[in-house]
C-alpha cells in the first residue's frame, strides 16, 4: 500500500497539502507538513499540489 511521505528539507509549510487531503491526514507542525500514516489512504492528492515536490508516495 502506498503512503505519502514528506521530505522535511524541501517542505516550505505552505499548507497546500492540508487543504486537499480527503482524510485530514496532514497537519502543519513547526512550519512543516506532518502526515498521520493511520489516516493516509495514499490517494496522491497532496503530491499533486505540493509546489516543491516535497511529498512522495512510497510503499509502506
Amino acid at each position: 500500500m502506498k503512503k505519502a511521505v514528506v521530505n522535511k528539507k524541501m517542505c516550505i509549510g505552505c499548507g497546500s497539502c492540508t487543504n486537499v487531503c480527503p482524510k485530514d491526514a496532514i497537519s502543519l507542525k513547526s512550519g512543516k507538513s506532518v502526515i498521520d500514516m493511520k489516516k493516509c489512504i495514499g490517494c496522491g492528492s497532496c503530491t499533486n499540489v505540493c509546489p516543491t515536490e516535497a511529498i512522495e508516495l512510497e510503499d509502506k
